[in-house]
């Protein structure tokens, strides 16, 4: 007899459903699509050479330490240097702060994991990261949706979350994926008094803020928080939960990030991975040192921030030359996206077949939201098309978008021309 095996899984698999990205990508593996859809860094970029060196170094001096099994709190060294890396940022922290983990997303994880119950709320931006969604979901979480505006999630809507009672506030403050957004300083000030106020954690995704490629830098919701309530002397033991990754910076194969949270939080944490993967690959975590001990990262950052910033600006100045009149977007400061706006008579999700005929792709804004969606939005990625891509694909979408809009146009211009 064969299993009936939909009817075996268990109930929270009902909310989970396939990442919208990772479907698009398999759509876009013909030759000649030109992909805007992917959070992908440039692959030209991604540093083979340093990764092969650095690896022959680990296996050739300590390979039979590398090979074997690891804390899981993370490998020391590596631990030492996102210590360091925090004092820098005027945060305080030590060894029982920190937990390497499996790339950004196994933050996500379990952080829902140890908070939510079947059930629980979490106040979400609206429009927000999807992955984040597909992470909560499998812990049947409910959301209390943020509205945001240029300079981030809204107070007034944070306010109105904070009220209903989530079990945690999630945002990605600076760079915002999907929308490019970052969020003001007096913003992160008040979100983090608001949210310290009403004893409501708040996880912070921030695996965009070294890609900045205009403005002034802003502190981290870890560093306001840690300002707020950290003395001189002791370690961080605040209401933040900070995610950081190597994924955008190194290269997203690598799958490696870290958490940096109070101790408390960080045990629970130790204790789920453990059941989850044991640690974090022990070798990656070693290569990974071994690359960016000596400054190689900082080196290697500058170089990103310098060919992203052409390709950002070559796409808005694309859009403004073959976008038609109605659409508009955001000009982020720095990330890796682009969020666009089309007339509320267009569907995002219903141009996206169109635009694959036409050889460009890009991510309906539909699967971004959390509550009541807006499906005349789509995001676009500048960091992984190279800049003659850049220029021929946003000239495509273009074409696509006008053609969309022609019978909409004619029939008002025919309205306004009946007696």
């Amino acid at each position: 007899m064969d299993i009936p095996w939909e009817e075996r899984f268990a109930c929270r698999m009902e909310g989970v459903t396939s990442s919208a990205i990772r479907e698009l990508l398999k759509a876009v593996q013909q030759p000649g699509v030109i992909s805007f859809g992917g959070g992908m860094p440039a692959s030209e970029l991604l540093p083979a050479e340093a990764v092969r060196e650095a690896s022959h170094r680990v296996l050739t001096e300590r390979g039979h330490y590398a090979l074997q099994y690891g804390l899981t709190e993370g490998y020391p060294p590596l631990q030492a240097w996102i210590i360091e890396y925090m004092a820098r940022q005027g945060i305080i922290i030590d060894e029982s702060n920190v937990l390497i983990i499996s790339g950004g997303q196994q933050g996500l994880d379990l952080t829902a994991r140890l908070l939510l119950n079947p059930g629980d709320r979490v106040a979400v931006e609206s429009p927000t990261f999807l992955g984040a969604l597909q992470a909560f979901n499998a812990y049947q979480a409910a959301y209390v949706p943020m509205p945001m505006d240029d300079e981030g999630l809204e107070i007034e809507s944070l306010e109105a979350a904070l009220a209903a009672g989530p079990c945690f506030v999630y945002t990605i403050p600076t760079f915002q994926n999907p929308s490019g957004v970052t969020l003001s300083q007096e913003r992160r000030q008040a979100l983090v008094e608001l949210a310290a106020r009403a004893g409501v954690p708040i996880l912070e995704d921030d695996p965009y803020s070294q890609l900045r490629y205009e403005g002034e830098h802003l502190p981290s919701l870890l560093a306001v928080d840690a300002s707020r309530c950290q003395s001189a002397s002791d370690v961080y033991q605040g209401n933040v939960i900070h995610v950081g990754s190597f994924s955008k910076l190194l290269g997203p194969g690598l799958r490696l990030g870290w958490v940096v949270a109070p101790a408390v939080v960080i045990r629970r944490m130790v204790q789920a991975k453990q059941g989850i993967d044991v640690h974090t690959n022990l070798y990656t975590q070693m290569v990974v040192h071994e690359m960016i001990q000596d400054g190689f990262l900082e080196q290697h950052v500058a170089r990103l921030r310098v060919v992203y910033r052409e390709r950002r600006d070559l796409m808005l100045a694309a859009m403004a030359r073959y976008f038609p009149p109605g659409v508009s977007w955001t000009r982020p400061q720095g990330g890796l996206f682009l969020w666009v706006t089309l007339p509320p008579s267009l569907n995002a999700g219903e141009l996206l077949g169109e635009a694959l005929c036409h050889q460009v792709a890009f991510v309906p804004g539909t699967p971004f939201y959390a509550g009541e969606c807006s499906p005349h939005t789509l995001r676009l990625n500048f960091s992984y098309p190279r800049p003659e891509q850049i220029e021929t694909g946003i000239q495509r979408l273009g074409e696509v978008l006008a053609q969309a809009l022609e019978p909409a146009v004619f029939a008002i211009e025919h309205e306004i021309a009946s007696p």
